[in-house]
């Protein structure tokens, strides 16, 4: 959850430079990242600001996007966790069979490409979306690493572009944050 919900635009664009990074990272999992979208401020609108995000994240190298995989929870568990997400969150509402065959399925992937497997599944309805994310992990398996490096460079900006839109909330933000 992030702690910088619906602060609106102007609020951000307005944050001490301290907590911009932070609400930012929430977002991108990414200091360095974090850090240069503070710099840019302020933005005019939110498509600025969710263009220079993408710009950012696609000029970043392998090592940064790994460092940022690396924030991300493994699929079908929450950090710090043992018990599957299926068991603490109702996005994975799968039979345990179902989650073994998501749990095999990233690890393969993992093993194929030295990395973790992340998608964006914003909009899934729950009763498919485990195995939406099976379906994505065995085609997704068939790319050479570099295509998988791109699309796992969408994904991130897919994910980014959620979390920025949670950040923000409506036009104007909350009142709570003015």
């Amino acid at each position: 959850m992030l702690m910088h919900q619906g602060i609106g635009l102007e609020a951000f664009n307005e944050l001490p430079d301290s907590k911009a990074v932070h609400a930012l990272y929430e977002c991108c999992n990414s200091v360095t990242l974090a850090r240069d979208l503070t710099r840019g401020r302020p933005y005019a609108d939110r498509a600025e600001l969710f263009r220079r995000a993408d710009d950012l994240l696609f000029s970043l190298s392998e090592s940064s996007i790994d460092d940022i995989l690396q924030a991300y929870p493994h699929v079908g568990r929450r950090p710090g966790s043992t018990k599957s997400q299926a068991e603490q969150c109702s996005v994975w509402d799968s039979s345990p069979e179902v989650m073994a065959e998501l749990t095999a399925a990233v690890t393969e992937y993992n093993d194929h490409f030295g990395f973790g497997f992340v998608m964006h599944i914003g909009g899934l309805p729950r009763e498919v979306c485990a195995k939406s994310v099976i379906a994505a992990v065995r085609d997704r398996m068939h790319h050479d690493p570099e295509t998988e490096r791109k699309v796992v460079c969408n994904e991130l900006a897919r994910i980014n572009r959620s979390r920025l839109e949670r950040m923000l909330g409506p036009e104007g933000g909350y009142d709570n944050w003015g």
